[in-house]
């Protein structure tokens, strides 16, 4: 081989390795990061842990942390800079603007967003024994309304009142009111999550029971309470029994950040995340929305300046 040959392959190698370099994602300068999720039997959980197995598989050390849901993850990403956390943007609302009685009055200010999860509904399900089959029979009953101080309590109470319903509201993990349900230890249980939502699944499978949404008027009463939220139908057979689509209010989870993550961690997070080619495979199934076409849905939270920098990249318009 010729010395001028040897060199022009070796230009060429050169060449080859810096567009390599170029089109791939820095590494970020992170050792490590959390995930602030929920308690067993949510659905953010599963979520955090597939999303931290697969940043986990690319390059960045992750894991999920187990929390009481979007109220707490949103406290604690406020503080920590180096924390993510899954949350509702109902609850997010609440937080940027200081609204939600949780937050006294005191803005979130450090919260950003990142990338889009998934949308959340809800519903209730109840033993067919019971004779429960709609809210308004709830009047007086022990009903599960997940973590106490979670989003799940704070929107059904905040629908207790919009409609005027008095309920023994009983807080605690979505997979300990499952199985509080099915013994007979409380009467209904109201969860949101994306569709199955795992703890009403668990009911529905394990026993004759009755899943129901809210009726027409319940509903108007449910977005004039909450405006960030939108109506939504959960199509027939959803869960095991259920013969007729459910009337129901959704909204969308993000994952967010604090604000001083630095640019170029949340950008490879967020092109990471994004660019897994079938999310369902590789975060968890109820990832398929996981897009940054979604980005839009959020109006809420203001975007991180690293993830807006990917989404300028993808030609998304309208975020801030």
């Amino acid at each position: 081989m010729t010395a001028r040959r040897f060199l022009a392959m070796a230009l060429a190698g050169a060449v080859a390795l810096l567009a390599g370099c170029a089109s791939a994602p820095a590494r970020p300068g992170l050792s490590e990061v959390g995930i602030y999720s929920a308690g067993q039997g949510s659905a953010f959980l599963p979520y955090a842990q597939g999303m931290a197995a697969y940043l986990s598989a690319n390059g960045l050390r992750a894991h999920a942390i187990e929390s009481r849901g979007s109220i707490e993850n949103l406290q604690k990403v406020d503080m920590e800079p180096q924390r993510l956390g899954t949350a509702f943007l109902g609850t997010a609302f609440e937080a940027v603007k200081g609204t939600g009685a949780w937050t006294q009055g005191r803005p979130h200010g450090n919260v950003r967003a990142l990338f889009p999860m998934y949308e959340t509904s809800f519903q209730v399900v109840a033993l067919r024994s019971s004779g429960l089959a709609a809210l308004r029979q709830l009047e007086g009953k022990r009903v599960g309304v997940g973590p106490a101080g979670g989003p799940a309590e704070s929107f059904f109470l905040g629908l207790a009142q919009a409609v005027g319903l008095q309920v023994q509201a009983v807080p605690g993990t979505p997979a300990a009111l499952a199985a509080d349900l099915l013994a007979g230890r409380i009467d209904a249980l109201w969860q949101g999550a994306a569709l199955p939502i795992p703890a009403i699944k668990q009911v529905a499978d394990a026993a004759d029971a009755v899943v129901f949404g809210l009726s027409d008027s319940e509903l108007a009463a449910m977005l004039q309470r909450f405006p960030f939220l939108s109506p939504a139908t959960v199509a027939s057979n959803t869960y095991r029994g259920q013969v007729a689509p459910l009337k129901s209010v959704a909204a969308w989870n993000f994952v967010v950040a604090h604000k001083d993550l630095p640019e170029a961690d949340a950008y490879w997070i967020t092109r990471t995340v994004l660019g897994a080619a079938d999310p369902q495979a590789a975060i968890h199934a109820s990832a398929g929305p996981t897009r940054a076409a979604n980005a839009p849905n959020n109006t809420v939270v203001p975007f991180h300046p690293g993830a807006l920098k990917f989404y300028r990249e993808q030609g998304v318009q309208g975020l801030r």
